[in-house]
């Protein structure tokens, strides 16, 4: 990644089909978009786990915690039960374009971060959400858990470069 701007063609996990939703094909769905309904205006979905099957919202709505949906072509409990557990991802070409200082978790992952005096600390594989702020989760020597506090820990994010610079303590 290293020189280059983050592969727009790539595929992005926004959410997970997590359960059967009534008798007529409806499933519940965990969303990882912000507003957690917006994962209803990407489309077509992927499916990956599925084969890279392309599947269209026909109908949905928030309920609870998640997303009710009805996809076309599954209009019964059984055809639905097999997208059970499975991912839905969507080119990175349908997400609009981040705000400046903003950043979608799939453009951080992979990039290298150092400390600012240039130490290598490893690579980003991956990022949790917690109620006070989310974690970068870096491997490199061992795996570090770095706060993403922009401005205080998080000091710059080159995408081009695929770096992040941090303020943090390699000991830690």
């Amino acid at each position: 990644m290293v020189g280059e701007m983050p592969d727009t063609d790539r595929l992005v996990i926004i959410g997970r089909i997590s359960s059967l939703y009534g008798v007529r094909g409806w499933l519940k769905v965990y969303s990882y978009t912000k507003p957690r309904r917006r994962i209803l205006d990407y489309g077509p979905w992927l499916v990956p786990g599925a084969g890279g099957l392309a599947v269209e919202v026909e109908d949905g709505r928030e309920h609870g915690k998640g997303i009710a949906v009805k996809l076309k072509g599954y209009d019964d409990r059984d055809a639905a039960a097999r997208l059970l557990g499975k991912d839905i991802a969507v080119r990175r070409t349908r997400l609009d374009a981040p705000a400046p200082g903003e950043y979608y978790w799939a453009d951080l992952e992979g990039l290298r971060v150092v400390t600012r005096d240039g130490r290598d600390l490893g690579r980003i594989d991956h990022l949790l959400e917690t109620g006070a702020n989310d974690v970068v989760v870096v491997r490199g020597d061992r795996e570090r858990l770095i706060p993403f506090v922009q401005g205080q820990v998080i000091r710059r994010i080159d995408l081009e470069a695929g770096l992040m610079e941090v303020d943090w303590d390699p000991d830690f």
